[in-house]
């Protein structure tokens, strides 16, 4: 009997250090010249844990996770850095909190994860200017895609102690920056720079009559497509108007197309077009402005899926920029000035 308890007693303290999978996340580290007092970690849904900074810089504390997913590292608004969490993982952090999450170094258990999601951040900073790619022959294109997904598979495969559902989640983002680079690349073909804009036809002029795009042949063309009922293109009007009362000399027509239609206006196609005529009366609209009423064949060949959007042709009926820059935008100036127009 007294060696049947023995075993029992011997069986419990073997089984008592055994390393059991802990159910939250442990945090600990250091930020140097750190003028902050606390530290958010924020999801999908909000801010899950607030960690007390001390004076030194270092910092110490544990929460649980519901699911392992990328959370954010937060001391304000301009100084965040994604960190990977999973219950069970044992994570340091430390680095400058002037230059934050270029100067990260992450160490422990789970750590890799979070050092994954950087590598990967870093190479997407250093793709550039996806209009360069856009630019490219299709050779080189191809080329340039396959060069860019070799650097990505090479960074996961660098990393064998990723959890499962990091390397899900990357692979899944991967694919879906390949299909925008490609089908961003066939839509470049027909709507990129210097490419015949598509043309609309009959639209209704406020002013009287009807204009189709060739009605400003011989003009450089900016064009708003906007709505009445769109929140975002109404903040817009008051720089369009600077911009038209500004370049009102120069060769360059302003011309606002509304895509206000029945839906939105009790099922009548004439409530929409009242909606409109009222409302450019209400704001005293300058410029060209026209109704596309049922015709949707113009925004379909651009693509547009949401508004407003702006596009800016040349005398020739040519594509200058298919997503030009907002009137509020200062780069839309610098453009058009480049164009001595």
């Amino acid at each position: 009997m007294k060696k049947l308890v023995f075993a029992i007693i011997t069986l419990l303290i073997i089984a008592s250090c055994i390393n059991t999978p802990k159910d939250y996340v442990k945090l600990t580290g250091k930020l140097e010249n750190n003028k902050d007092s606390i530290i958010h970690i924020i999801s999908r849904m909000g801010i899950l844990k607030t960690i007390e900074i001390q004076k030194d810089g270092s910092f110490k504390d544990t929460l649980k996770i519901d699911k392992a997913d990328i959370y954010t590292f937060q001391t304000s608004n301009s100084k965040r850095a994604p960190l990977y969490l999973k219950n069970g993982f044992d994570i340091t952090i430390t680095g400058n909190a002037d230059e934050f999450m270029k100067s990260f170094k992450y160490s422990g258990i789970g750590a890799s994860n979070s050092k994954f999601i950087i590598a990967q951040i870093n190479e997407n900073i250093a793709l550039g200017n996806p209009a360069e790619i856009f630019n490219l022959d299709e050779t080189n294109f191809n080329k340039k895609i396959a060069s860019i997904k070799k650097k990505f598979d090479s960074i996961l495969n660098s990393y064998n102690d990723l959890d499962s559902s990091l390397i899900v989640l990357a692979k899944n983002q991967n694919s879906q920056m390949f299909n925008y680079f490609k089908q961003n690349y066939a839509r470049n073909q027909k709507m990129g720079r210097g490419k015949p804009s598509p043309k609309f036809y009959d639209y209704i002029d406020y002013k009287g009559g009807k204009k189709s795009l060739d009605s400003f042949k011989g003009r450089y063309v900016y064009i708003d497509i906007w709505a009445t009922w769109c929140g975002p293109c109404i903040q817009q009007i008051p720089y369009l108007k600077e911009l038209e009362k500004e370049y009102h000399k120069k060769n360059i027509e302003f011309v606002s197309i509304s895509t206000d239609e029945s839906r939105r206006s009790g099922g009548s196609w004439e409530a929409a077009e009242k909606k409109w005529r009222d409302f450019v009366k209400k704001k005293s609209l300058n410029g060209v402005q026209l109704w596309s009423g049922k015709d949707i064949s113009f925004q379909k060949e651009y693509q547009i899926s949401g508004i407003p959007r702006f596009i800016l042709i040349d005398p020739q009926g040519n594509i200058i920029d298919a997503n030009a820059p907002r009137p509020s935008d200062p780069s839309l100036k610098t453009l058009l000035n480049s164009l001595k127009i």
